[in-house]
């Protein structure tokens, strides 16, 4: 939760930092910015750990843009699932569309 909150220390998760730094770099980092994240990823955790993060961060985007364009209503029992853990990221602050 604390990452997701904006706490970069990565989470308790091997690498979490640097993949913090990934995704941010993703979402909105210049292109030297990703290339170096990427250049220290595949130096760390090595190639096979860069190329699961990105794809990662590809399938979310494109999971959440089809749900998005089609407009997939979301069901009763997953808004009441969600809500503790929506209430604790703050997303009700978010234009809902």
């Amino acid at each position: 939760m604390a990452v997701i909150k904006g706490d970069a220390s990565g989470g308790g998760v091997e690498h979490g930092d640097l993949l913090v730094k990934f995704a941010e770099a993703i979402l909105g980092g210049t292109d030297a910015e990703l290339a170096a994240l990427r250049l220290r990823l595949c130096n760390g955790p090595g190639p096979a750990a860069m190329v699961d993060a990105a794809a990662v961060a590809a399938l979310f985007n494109a999971i959440d843009r089809v749900a998005d364009s089609t407009g997939i209503p979301v069901e009763p029992e997953k808004l009441q699932a969600s809500a503790d853990y929506k209430e604790r990221l703050g997303i009700r602050r978010y234009r809902e569309v």
